[in-house]
């Protein structure tokens, strides 16, 4: 019986088999990935540059290919699985033309020293443990900046996305990168931990829930190793009294549905101001009650179905506690008949500190709606979280929702009158238990980096 059978949601029919590499063949694995990362540190930062634009050109090359089995292997809409693919590609151009001059070193005039040098070194294999909802996208979220910084890259992605896993694998060494910079590995979670442990890796890097996130963390910590964690969320996207209702709306519904609902840094929970709430309320509603659930290949599915079964079932178990604990069903909250993992667009009313729907992070198409009495209660309820990854701002007052977000908001990411999954330019990240690091905007370059600092002694000529 094979380790790994994946399974395709919208059927529910098997896809593949796949087994476990025995710890022998990992560990082999891991001594050619380091030996490669010796010869790679060594290549020049315009070189690293060239490669990374050979990696997005060679995507470019498998973009139907992947999302086509992003969508067979998670049911993603195909649509969206090109996007994800154009955003990969992104974060290649971004960091082929940035990475140069982030890398390079830091000439300091320093009092005492002739110089003082701050320099950014590799500092060899980069082990990421990655989730199945984008699964293309959290994979070169890490690997191409830490390819960048000269450090190689080891990837154990979710067991339902195996499929994808390899074939992002075949992308990159069919580039110009030397193949045992990149290796997908086919591991459980014992050899995962041991992989973490073993003397050759230096960095650990995590996208996952909370949950996840602390064992990892720990096990990490007990090796001294640094980790960079990406956790869950229930971020909240605040709607003021001054807001373009219609256009918080339509964003609202785009940003809570878009990935079937499955994304950690999506809407999750909508405070709405009381002088807003009614009329926000009846346009959501219209929006969801019309989303579509249906095969993701067609474009006019509006949500595909959720990645596996047990995932739909933990869902709608967090929809029925908060609805047992005093929340009310908007729309949607019950399971279709038929195959396929498919759950409808929903939202919950009366949400409150409590119900799942308040505290936790509800990972698929279901929406809290939450009134606040003005724009204060609005800040403490959306800060009224464990979570702290993502979140939005709308109102037509830009300059006040920016001071909003830079002072009151405590989240890693917010969105001002908009909504964009990640931009390449600015970091990605979160705090409290959303976790910590960062990525994008030149900040995961310097993650997994050796920051040296030269000291220069001696009198200038």
């Amino acid at each position: 019986m094979a380790d790994i059978t994946t399974i395709n949601p919208t059927t529910g029919e098997d896809i593949k088999d796949y087994d476990y590499m025995s710890t022998d063949e990992v560990n082999k694995i891991v001594d050619a990935s380091h030996q490669a990362f010796l010869e790679w540190r060594q290549v020049s930062h315009e070189e690293r540059a060239r490669v990374i634009t050979s990696i997005g050109d060679k995507l470019l090359e498998h973009k139907e290919e992947l999302a086509k089995l992003m969508t067979e292997e998670r049911g993603k809409l195909y649509s969206q699985g090109l996007q994800e693919i154009d955003l990969c590609k992104a974060i290649c151009d971004y960091t082929a033309e940035n990475g140069i001059s982030a890398l390079a070193d830091d000439i300091r005039d320093v009092e005492g020293l002739k110089k003082g040098i701050v320099s950014y070194q590799p500092i060899g294999i980069i082990y990421g443990m990655q989730p199945w909802n984008f699964p293309a996208y959290q994979v070169f979220r890490y690997t191409i900046a830490n390819l960048m910084a000269g450090n190689s890259i080891l990837l154990k992605h979710a067991s339902n996305v195996t499929g994808s896993g390899l074939l992002i694998e075949k992308i990159f060494h069919e580039s110009d990168l030397p193949s045992d910079l990149f290796r997908t590995i086919i591991i459980d979670h014992d050899q995962s931990e041991a992989l973490i442990g073993h003397d050759k890796v230096r960095g650990v890097t995590l996208t996952g829930s909370d949950t996840a996130g602390a064992i990892v963390g720990q096990q990490a910590a007990k090796v001294i190793k640094k980790a960079v964690l990406e956790l869950g969320s229930n971020d909240a996207f605040i709607v003021l009294e001054d807001a373009d209702l219609e256009l918080a709306v339509k964003t609202c519904t785009q940003a809570r549905l878009i990935n079937n609902g499955e994304t950690c840094v999506a809407a999750k929970r909508f405070i709405v101001v009381d002088s807003l709430y009614d009329a926000f309320r009846k346009g959501i509603v219209e929006q969801f009650a019309g989303a579509k659930a249906g095969d993701p290949m067609e474009d006019s599915s509006d949500i595909g179905p959720l990645a596996r079964r047990d995932l739909r079932e933990k869902l709608h178990k967090q929809v029925q506690e908060s609805v047992d604990k005093g929340a009310t069903i908007a729309v949607g909250g019950k399971i279709p008949e038929g195959e396929g993992n498919f759950y409808p667009a929903t939202i919950l009313e009366n949400v409150q500190k409590g119900q799942p729907a308040y505290d936790d992070e509800l990972f698929g198409p279901v929406a809290s709606l939450i009134r606040a009495k003005d724009q204060d209660d609005a800040m403490r309820i959306a800060n009224d979280s464990r979570y702290g990854l993502g979140g939005a701002i709308f109102s037509k007052d830009e300059d006040k929702a920016i001071r909003l977000a830079n002072e009151q908001f405590d989240t890693g990411m917010i969105y001002i009158n908009g909504y964009g999954l990640a931009n390449p330019g600015l970091p990605f990240g979160g705090v409290k238990n959303s976790g910590y690091g960062r990525e994008h905007g030149g900040f995961g370059m310097k993650e997994f980096v050796n920051i040296k600092g030269v000291h220069v002694h001696g009198k200038d000529k």
